[in-house]
């Protein structure tokens, strides 16, 4: 008989509640959880095709161990032997930097990939660290890090209750969201409008969330800085500012209004092709709207400004009195965050703290940028020695980074390589060993990232739907081991690494003031740890001490995993609230306006106002079925609009003889591809737009109905050395490209 059970759906960052249907060991149907207490029965395509996912036949069921140059099945012994022999010997010769780490983005949708990497990292030392974060959101972690001295306070638009929402570069119709965890993302939209709200979107692109949109500007790629700047301008000059019970709160604000005194609407109206009376309006009316919050996203990120334009978002929010207050954008509280301390100056957030050893680009947020990461294996410098070890896990940076084919030479090139990842595909087909962790249904799942930028604060667990197939192996297991074989200490038991981070966390918490388990023995406090599991001590620990915790007894009513699992659709905590000053940790104690990096990088901003793109320029788009690259093996997540295909405007295509299907070829800076053409005013005039995640010809891999429709891998037009200057960040988008049609 099928019996059902309850999974947070991991394939995106809303983290639908999901019920699957499922009979014996196999996922035979998904629909929302009614119950969820943050979801409320949504559910996309990509949820309702959770059965289908996990079930795919192309996942590794067992270890590969590469031997006489081909990989083979083994066991998680040799497996785990093999590890150790291959990264020890390395960093006792060479030292901790011969080892590349690459984290891809599936390690933020699983407890495991929250857990663990970051012990990998701690214990092995290495500072070639590299993330889907920088051909992402790194602009906006650097930003928060600049304005509030911690690079994960990040704010979030209060959907639920603003009046008025600025949509920058975002496309919520496809993505679910990002940087913004929020269930039915189109239905807050729609009752925004529906309570006479407004929705305005800048994009170049007329999306599907542009079409629901009040207002729609299409403006000019990657002249999202120089927008919102004017925006700014205008709010100074208009004597539009307004900060409210923010100014207590502010450092700089006479300083910020000279450094855009330069960005009026008339300067930048030419490079972002728009009116300067519809840029003034734009601040207007984000003024005038009794609350309102401006949130950007992958579009205002991936360009050549993508901190500024960043920094600028929070700017505007400032200015008008939106940060920190509802309906405006407010800073989420997770259930597993740190316990809160006292407000009051603190570190502070730096850049730069070391640099790549090739093109010496500096450090942003403990990583390097991923794009330099076929530089840093295959060039030899007298800075030290190149990457000899890589580990990736649940990574893609063949397909998901700039001149993926450099990359993959350079992989090709290593002494060592071991990737933690469920396919074999255009990168772990290169290991030398393949660790591959459970489907989804066989594990248990928490969102501690997604959680601290949820547009409602609430707490969900869920354990595996069903359990662990014989041979198998749970993913926390894997990567504890895999901490241990890579940091020395092959062999131990797994649970040795959840009982020293239990043991760490515990041993501080005692000694904070603040804490509520200030002055506790630590071991004692260890032994009331609850959980099946050490994943599931360490969720109970970091619940009990967080800001709704028990503080292990001081407050009955607070969270617990023993009280989280009385609650299987989980516990809501209430809407976002006001919270600073706590959250600021920047050297003042306040938010600080105008942080030295990005004074520094004003100038290059102004000399933008001159430029204008000749030709085509080239942009990204999203499908609402695909996510990472791994979802194109998914037939039911392929096909119809999710197609590799070349979008140009109409009246593009008839000045180049172009026709729909017509195959055209597309060259940039980094090589070229040919893809098929799709004509569609959806697209303004001058830019052409490919998806990303495709180009899945390479030999060697298990994707087989991937590779039925392969598509072209679009960051192979990238060269890899067009970089955000501050954070690192990967320019995507706004990239020159030139059009070869085929005779």
């Amino acid at each position: 008989m099928p019996r059902t059970a309850l999974r947070i759906c991991p394939l995106c960052e809303a983290t639908c509640g999901l019920t699957l249907t499922i009979e014996g060991t196999r996922v035979t149907g998904a629909r929302g959880d009614r119950d969820d207490v943050f979801s409320q029965g949504f559910i996309c395509p990509k949820g309702a095709s959770f059965g289908a996912v996990d079930g795919d036949p192309d996942r590794l069921r067992t270890p590969l161990v590469r031997k006489d140059g081909e990989l083979r099945e083994a066991t998680w012994e040799e497996a785990f032997d093999a590890v150790a022999a291959g990264i020890r010997p390395a960093v006792e010769r060479y030292g901790p930097n011969v080892v590349g780490v690459v984290l891809g983005n599936p390690n933020v949708h699983t407890m495991a990939g929250a857990l663990y990497p970051p012990v990998l990292l701690a214990g092995l030392g290495t500072r070639s660290v590299f993330t889907a974060s920088t051909v992402d959101q790194m602009p906006k972690h650097v930003s928060s890090g600049l304005l509030f001295g911690d690079a994960n306070a990040i704010p979030v638009p209060d959907l639920d209750r603003t009046d008025h929402l600025l949509l920058i570069g975002a496309n919520p119709l496809e993505s679910n969201g990002s940087l913004c965890t929020a269930p039915d993302f189109p239905g807050k939209l729609k009752a925004l409008k529906a309570r006479g709200g407004t929705l305005t979107v800048i994009d170049p692109r007329r999306t599907r969330t542009a079409k629901l949109a009040d207002r729609h500007l299409a403006i000019r790629p990657g002249a999202d800085a120089l927008l919102l700047a004017a925006m700014t301008y205008t709010l100074f000059e208009e004597d539009l500012v307004d900060t409210g019970k923010l100014t207590p709160h502010l450092q700089g604000l006479d300083e910020l209004r000279d450094a855009v005194r330069d960005f009026t609407p008339e300067a930048v109206s030419g490079a972002c092709d728009a009116d300067a009376a519809t840029i003034r309006t734009l601040a207007r009316e984000l003024a005038a709207a009794p609350t309102a919050a401006v949130y950007a996203r992958i579009g205002s990120c991936t360009v050549p400004h993508g901190t500024l334009a960043s920094w600028l978002v929070d700017v505007l929010n400032i200015l008008t009195g939106n940060l920190d207050r509802p309906g405006g954008a407010l800073f989420p509280q997770a259930a597993t965050d740190r316990t809160p301390r006292p407000a009051g100056p603190s570190h502070g957030f730096a850049l730069g703290r070391w640099h790549s050893r090739v093109s010496r680009y500096p450090e942003a947020k403990g990583e390097l940028p991923i794009s330099a990461l076929a530089e840093e294996i295959d060039t030899a410098t007298e800075e030290g020695e190149p990457i000899r070890v890589v580990v990736t896990v649940a990574a893609n940076p063949v397909l998901s980074v700039p001149d993926g084919d450099r990359l993959d030479k350079a992989l090709g090139g290593l002494d060592f390589m071991v990737s933690v990842d469920p396919y074999l595909n255009e990168t772990s087909r290169h290991a030398d060993v393949v660790l591959p962790p459970p489907p989804p249904s066989q594990s248990p799942h928490h969102d501690f990232a997604f959680n601290t930028l949820a547009v409602r604060n609430q707490v969900r667990y869920t354990r595996p739907a069903i359990p662990l197939e014989p041979g198998r192996m749970a993913e926390t297991e894997i990567l504890a081991r895999l901490v241990l074989a890579a940091t020395g200490m092959h062999g131990a038991d797994p649970s040795a690494v959840d009982d020293l981070v239990i043991g760490q966390t515990l041993g501080k918490a005692v000694k904070e003031p603040y804490s509520p388990v200030h002055g506790r023995d630590a071991k004692e406090l260890a032994g009331l740890l609850t959980g099946v599991s050490g994943p599931e001590r360490r969720l109970d620990m970091m619940l009990r001490l967080g800001p709704y915790g028990d503080g292990f007894g001081v407050r009955p009513d607070g969270l617990s995993l023993e009280r989280l699992l009385a609650h299987p659709h989980g516990i809501d905590l209430g809407p976002l609230a006001s919270r600073l000053p706590q959250p600021l940790k920047t050297r003042s104690g306040k938010v600080e306006l105008l942080p030295q990096p990005i004074a520094d990088d004003l100038p290059r901003l102004r000399q933008a106002m001159a430029e204008r793109a000749e030709g085509l320029v080239l942009v990204g788009r999203r499908h609402l079925r695909s996510n990472n690259s791994w979802m194109h093996n998914v037939p039911a997540l392929t096909g119809g609009t999710n197609r590799c295909t070349l979008h140009i405007h109409p009246e593009d295509a008839a000045g180049l003889g172009l026709v729909d299907g017509q195959a055209v070829g597309v060259k940039g800076a980094g090589g070229s591809v040919t893809a098929p053409v799709e004509i569609t005013d959806t697209v303004r005039r001058g830019v052409v737009s490919l998806p990303h995640g495709w180009g899945h010809d390479r030999p060697g891999t298990r994707m087989s109905h991937a590779a039925q429709d392969p598509g072209v891998n679009v960051n192979q037009l990238l060269d890899g050395r067009l970089l955000d200057p501050l954070s690192g960040n990967a320019v995507l988008n706004a990239v020159p490209v030139e059009l070869i049609t085929k005779p």
